[in-house]
């Protein structure tokens, strides 16, 4: 593979510093990074805004090939206002990409990365926000001729992007170098890509190559507040939409305030196994803290990768285009649920995962049903998808209706994980509002509740259908109180939808990642509220796990109930734990 034995480590150099940088300069700053990481591969970037001469980005390729360090282009898709032009309405310097200079200037760029690269790969600001007079002009005359009556951007910008990728970068770029692959890096704001013009159901049939955005920085602090569990979850999306061709995970340093939280990047995106880690980007890399403890933990990933296989888990529909329920995936994640994601319908999945997003596609609910049918599954659906397919046959499937109620409970109802009928009453960490999901007793079977007064609700709905079950949750209306459902709660939802035979007892922000070769990794994360404590892993089939990262050291079995093993384990936070299945 490289320096490392299961990925790649490439990093990213700004056109900035191409433009500007000295041949000693460079020397003094790659030394500085050679002493804690070992690069395979750099991505150097002509282009973001001003392009760096000839002589520059040559001199810079000549000393990352003397050590040995592969080279590839980069470009950014921003431009500044031209000099004495009028200011157009966009965010960020992103191209107005009805504007002629504008383009033109692509193109001229576009072939000049080509002609200097092999390869080249397109940051995550290939995209369009512009609403000047002449895009507003254009989005109405495309509206008008498809019968869009909205006012929207969504399709106009989706088409747009569609040709502009092909005519103003793909075209000029093969036209100097007709061996250029070219990879398009998808940022991490996933279910935003249509309103900007980002269209991987086109562009994928486009473009060489894709390539995953995987920052999360802090989730509280900065606007984009992602759950840390995307840097693995859409990773296994652009992977699932085309295999092979996911070129890796990209993540920075920037936003984080803790040095935990940059790491939980790398740690999730190598869970995912990428052919390659990408650390934006090298000049903040430089004479920075996170450089070191990042070598230091790059080889315990690669020490952990060598014993893992490929991510399995609750395959998560969301198809192309989809929103709703923005990163619900990510938070069932962030509390112990295995999920993948995918842009198709996952006919052959064992376990499925359908939110608001899910129904985007307009046949969800046939297929749904039809999949109950034929695998006799488990599905976990949520009261958003529910809601929104409600006209389209999902009462059929259910007894649950919304009827746009909600309530703010403390206390639970938890039916006893191993005995049937048997409650446990936990109180929650604070209250929490949640849809009211009215059903019929004895229709449907609620194993989890939440209770206000002499009153409970639905939390956890339980379905037969044909040979298969249908789990319903009713999800809180601020998605990260599902950190603050107490232990017993979510370890009865983890129960109803264990990945190859295995589900973890304990509380919120932990993740379990599942590989389809007997092995999984249970990761606490670091962050307020989460504690150094002991979880159960319930494990159907197994004799004992084994630890291999740390010596092939066994565990026994806690105790045993029916065909299930229940071991008990710690779980620290900031600290990753391999463990293999002994069956």
């Amino acid at each position: 593979m490289g320096n490392y034995r299961n990925f790649k480590l490439v990093t990213y150099f700004v056109a900035h510093a191409a433009a500007r940088v000295t041949r000693e300069e460079l020397e003094k700053q790659l030394a500085f990074l050679q002493r804690h990481l070992r690069l395979d591969k750099v991505y150097l970037e002509p282009w973001r805004g001003e392009l760096a001469s000839h002589e520059q980005i040559e001199m810079c390729r000549e000393v990352f090939h003397a050590h040995g360090i592969e080279v590839a282009g980069g470009l950014t898709t921003i431009i500044p206002t031209p000099e004495g032009a009028k200011p157009k309405q966009r965010l960020f310097d992103t191209f107005c990409y009805n504007d002629p200079a504008m383009r033109a200037k692509l193109k001229e760029v576009s072939a000049f990365i080509g002609g200097h690269f092999d390869e080249f790969i397109i940051d995550d600001f290939f995209f369009t926000n512009c609403a000047c007079a002449d895009c507003v002009r254009e989005r109405d005359a495309f509206n008008r001729v498809h019968g869009i009556s909205d006012g929207s951007w969504q399709a106009y910008r989706l088409d747009l992007l569609r040709r502009v990728s092909q005519e103003d970068i793909i075209a000029p770029a093969k036209a100097a170098n007709p061996n250029c692959r070219i990879t398009i890096k998808y940022p991490n704001w996933a279910e935003s890509y249509q309103e900007t013009g980002y269209n991987p159901a086109e562009q994928r049939k486009l473009f060489d190559k894709l390539y995953t955005g995987t920052e999360t920085r802090d989730p509280v602090t900065t606007d984009q507040h992602l759950p840390r569990y995307l840097s693995f979850s859409l990773m296994t999306y652009f992977e699932n939409m085309w295999p092979g061709h996911n070129g890796g995970g990209w993540f920075d340093t920037f936003d984080t305030h803790i040095t935990e939280h940059y790491l939980e990047q790398a740690y999730l995106t190598a869970f995912s196994r990428p052919e390659e880690m990408m650390l934006f980007c090298f000049q903040s890399l430089v004479d920075n803290m996170y450089t070191p403890a990042l070598g230091f933990q790059l080889d315990k990933l690669d020490a952990l990768l060598d014993h893992a296989g490929k991510p399995v888990g609750i395959a998560c529909y969301l198809p192309d285009n989809c929103q709703g329920e923005d990163n619900l995936q990510d938070f069932l994640g962030m509390v112990g649920l295995p999920v993948v994601c995918t842009p198709y319908f996952p006919e052959d999945a064992e376990k499925l995962l359908l939110t608001r997003s899910s129904a985007c596609d307009p046949d969800v609910v046939d297929k749904l049903e039809a999949w109950l049918r034929k695998t006799g599954g488990t599905a976990l659906v949520t009261t958003g998808f529910l809601e929104a397919t409600a006209d389209r046959g999902a009462h059929r499937l259910t007894s649950v209706r919304l009827r746009g109620r909600s309530v703010t409970c403390d206390r639970w109802r938890v039916e006893e994980l191993n005995r049937q009928y048997v409650s446990l009453f936990p109180m929650g960490e604070r209250p929490i509002t949640l849809p009211v999901a009215e059903f019929r007793n004895n229709a449907s079977w609620a194993v989890v509740k939440a209770a206000r007064g002499e009153e409970s609700y639905a939390v956890l709905l339980r379905d037969p259908y044909c040979d298969g079950q249908l789990w319903t949750l009713a999800v809180p209306d601020a998605f990260p109180d599902l950190y603050h459902v107490p232990a017993e709660a979510l370890s009865r939802i983890r129960q109803a939808l264990p990945v190859n035979g295995v589900w973890l007892e304990g509380p919120a922000r932990i993740s379990l990642f599942v590989y389809d070769n007997d092995t999984f990794v249970v990761y606490p994360y670091v962050m307020e509220g989460v504690q150094r404590t002991v979880v159960k892993l319930h494990v159907k089939g197994a004799k004992a796990l084994v630890l291999p990262c740390e010596g092939g050291r066994r565990l026994e079995p806690l105790y045993r109930r029916d065909d299930e093993a229940v071991f008990e384990v710690e779980a620290m936070p900031g600290r990753f734990v391999l463990y293999g299945i002994e069956r």
